[in-house]
């Protein structure tokens, strides 16, 4: 039977805690929840009311995984659920409110993925994202040169972009935003996209065909969808090592040079967390949102 451990006055089974989920490292299940239980005072923000998809890794990376978005059988009376929206019919998912919601869920394994909108108005994306993934032998480091492009273009209409790692090849940008439905987001973010391909047309491709990606960045707006989600912030993702999806500031972008520069492991965030706090904690204040400019043809 499971350790049963005691969070915040709520019966929490861990189990397992000895088993190896990254060989490479020797990175343990224990070492993995105790990531989670240290950082859980910058990552919760980003999950708090919103619908978690859970891409499970019970064995490790190398493993079966397995995407779970409906409430997963065993599931405490005490977590949050919702009921949200999904084009075959409502669905109810996770809300990881609380620390022992968190634990509870990082003992399934799992890397935790969000939509760019709340529980309580799904009809309103409060996210703008653009994923910059690279295509060999393009890097990381080619993905900051467009994400700094990118940057100055958001903030010529007034949207304050911030950048994390992706936890894997590359780059996320994320914008506050108010006022607009996840389809005028992807429709915008879209422009962009097409822009940025018009000004970088040897770094940038905005369209997902494989054939056009080497060497270049795609930059995929499409996760703006309401069905759509995006790794969050500060979740370990299962690649080789535990490498972790990483606020990182401009200043650091800017000096990007080589791929390695990017890869933070969960070892190296809690320092991170200390010297600079959440450097995506200005994504919570809803007064710093943005509101769109008006769609071409628009009144």
């Amino acid at each position: 039977m499971a350790p049963i451990t005691e969070v915040e006055g709520r019966r929490v089974a861990l189990s397992n805690l000895e088993k190896v989920l990254y060989p490479a490292s020797g990175f343990t299940k224990g070492e993995l929840l105790h990531y989670y239980a240290t950082t859980a005072g910058v990552l919760l923000p980003h999950l708090r009311d919103r619908a978690v998809s859970f891409l499970r890794y019970p064995d490790g990376p190398d493993g079966q995984l397995f995407f779970t978005k409906n409430v997963p059988p065993g599931t405490p009376d005490w977590v949050t659920t919702a009921e949200v929206p999904r084009s075959e019919g409502p669905a109810r998912m996770v809300l990881v409110q609380d620390l022992p919601s968190l634990m509870w869920a990082a003992n399934l394994v799992t890397e935790f993925h969000t939509h760019q909108w709340t529980a309580d108005d799904p009809g309103e994306a409060d996210r703008l994202v653009f994923d910059l993934d690279p295509g060999a032998p393009a890097t990381v480091v080619q993905c900051c040169e467009v994400a700094q492009w990118l940057r100055e273009r958001l903030a010529a209409d007034g949207i304050e972009a911030y950048a994390k790692t992706s936890g894997a090849k590359g780059l996320h940008l994320l914008a506050g935003v108010r006022g607009s439905s996840s389809e005028r987001v992807s429709e915008y973010a879209k422009a962009l996209a097409v822009e940025a391909e018009r000004a970088l047309p040897r770094l940038v491709v905005h369209r997902i065909t494989r054939s056009l990606r080497p060497g270049k960045v795609f930059v995929d707006w499409s996760q703006n969808a309401a069905r759509k989600t995006t790794a969050a912030p500060y979740t370990v993702r299962a690649r080789e090592v535990p490498a972790v999806s990483t606020p990182v500031t401009w200043d650091e972008v800017a000096g990007c040079r080589r791929a390695e520069e990017f890869v933070f492991r969960a070892a190296d965030v809690g320092a991170r967390v200390e010297d600079d706090g959440d450097l995506l904690a200005p994504l919570l204040d809803p007064e710093r949102a943005a509101v769109l400019p008006p769609s071409p043809g628009s009144a």
